[in-house]
């Protein structure tokens, strides 16, 4: 019998041919001679290579090093779900881009990028990572300018590769001086307590701080954000992946890198940015009109929560988040063209919802907050996540529950929430039997930072909510047209009136 790390180094050539073959039926539908038919055969093709994740990742049960990879059950994980979401959207977009001019090139290039983000999450060596996930960032720009008749499309893909160069040369950087000081490439050696040790302070803090620039970049915090605005113009299927399935790809690296970092100047930077931006990405999302806008300003709140879970050591917490987000998202930008049809319908009108409702789910959420915090009270993170979880619980309670009308709604709202709350639990302890083994918790920034952190945090929910009660005012005129600035591409990146349909007039 195989033990699970053979098994998964043996089945690594297997994986990478179908990946390989994944790819060259791309570069095949590029030929005008292929019938556009064949798109239904390279979807097919494209299914195999998650599907092997998959099974892999289902037995897998220990750490396994191949040559250049580094196949434990995060590695697979991400692979599976990066292809998955990728198949998904390519077996959406069959129709939904039929016509389009560059309709071969984008099943090319979408294939293209999500392989090589597969091999990146599977990569043992900082070189092979660099590589791929260059190939990843190169893939992603080309999508952006997929219509590249089209002056913005073209702006906005020149933005993002500037910020994306910056990105890859700061991982380059700190990676090159991680094998100068270990005198490894691979994660494996260099990350050990051995490797660790050989890093002094100003050189640990000097790399950990590449690798924050490195990440929130592409994560679009702030005040990195703006390209993730301008991408907008980019097909609503490549904004699907985009948030879905590379956005979000700074949990995965600060996840592979955290044993570097222990609570020091770096993870405070990053807890601050991250912090930041969760007020920003919020605000953008409520005061965008423009319904993709509003789910880039969502998109930007919800990476900067889960580097927060980064800076605090939770490292598996930010790796569900990331997956459920991912998902979630996806969904969201691929029923983009549904929400016209939803704002004709006419909006029920609720009654005022009972004091008594609204009170019991405070006092529910107030229970279950302190409770959380009471299961291990020293820990920052818990603190945070208490507060959050309570939050949430008197929110949902007085959606579904305080709002409803009548007995039978009541009783279907409560079922809601002990069902979503049953969910939530059984995902996050599968979530840890899984990656307990693979993912390595660090130690947290100082409790008084957490503080802090939870004091903006509490801070940026009470001016909204003082905002939405005193929408007459000047201090809120300007709250609300900083944050609509923030939100808004640069002018070179706007037009009015797109010049490249003129092309298709008689």
């Amino acid at each position: 019998m195989i033990p699970s790390s053979g098994l998964s180094s043996s089945v690594l050539p297997l994986f990478l041919v179908t990946l390989i073959a994944s790819g060259l039926s791309g570069i095949l539908y590029l030929h005008p001679r292929i019938p556009l038919g064949f798109v239904r055969v390279h979807i097919k093709i494209v299914a195999i290579p998650p599907l092997i994740s998959l099974v892999v990742f289902a037995i897998i049960e220990h750490n396994g090093i191949t040559g250049l990879f580094y196949l434990d059950s995060l590695a697979w994980l991400m692979a599976f779900f990066v292809l998955t979401i990728g198949l998904i959207i390519q077996r959406f977009s069959v129709r939904y881009l039929m016509g389009d001019r560059s309709y071969r090139k984008y099943f090319a290039l979408f294939t293209f990028t999500t392989g090589a983000a597969s091999v990146t999450w599977l990569s043992g060596d900082f070189r092979l990572m660099l590589l791929f996930w260059g190939l990843t960032l190169i893939g992603l720009i080309l999508l952006i300018r997929l219509n590249k008749v089209w002056k913005i499309a073209n702006e906005a893909a020149k933005g993002s590769g500037r910020l994306f160069m910056l990105s890859w040369v700061s991982l380059l950087l700190a990676t090159t001086w991680l094998y100068q000081v270990t005198g490894h490439w691979q994660f494996s050696l260099s990350l050990t307590d051995e490797g660790l040790y050989q890093i002094g302070l100003w050189e640990r803090t000097g790399i950990n701080l590449l690798i924050v620039l490195a990440v929130i970049i592409p994560a679009a915090q702030w005040p990195f954000q703006r390209w993730l605005i301008e991408s907008v113009v980019a097909p609503t299927p490549v904004s699907a992946i985009m948030h879905a399935g590379l956005v979000n790809a700074g949990g995965i690296m600060l996840a592979r890198f955290s044993p570097l970092f222990n609570g020091d100047i770096a993870s405070i930077i990053l807890l601050m940015f991250a912090t930041i931006s969760v007020l920003i990405g919020s605000g953008i999302s409520l005061v965008q009109v423009d319904y993709k806008r509003q789910l880039v300003g969502s998109t930007i709140g919800q990476m900067g929560f889960m580097l927060i879970q980064c800076a605090l050591g939770a490292y598996i917490a930010a790796i569900i988040h990331l997956i459920l987000h991912g998902l979630f998202k996806a969904t969201l930008f691929l029923q983009a063209g549904s929400v016209v049809s939803s704002f004709s319908q006419p909006s029920l009108v609720r009654e005022k919802p009972s004091n008594v409702w609204i009170m019991v789910g405070r006092v529910l959420g107030l229970v279950l907050g302190t409770a959380f915090w009471f299961m291990e009270p020293g820990d920052g993170y818990q603190l945070i996540s208490a507060i959050i979880l309570g939050w949430s619980l008197s929110i949902s309670w007085t959606q579904l529950v305080a709002l409803g009308k009548g007995r039978i709604v009541r009783i279907a709202g409560i079922s809601i929430l002990g069902g979503a709350t049953v969910f939530y639990f059984f995902i996050h302890n599968l979530f840890y039997e899984w990656l307990h083994t693979s993912v390595y918790t660090s130690v947290q920034p100082p409790m008084p930072v957490v503080i802090i952190v939870l004091s903006l945090l509490l801070f940026g929910s009470s001016l909204g909510t003082w905002a939405v009660r005193n929408r007459s005012s000047g201090s809120f005129a300007v709250l609300y047209l900083w944050l609509l600035r923030l939100g808004e591409a640069k002018p070179r990146s706007v037009e009015s009136h797109p010049n490249y349909l003129k092309q298709y007039l008689p």
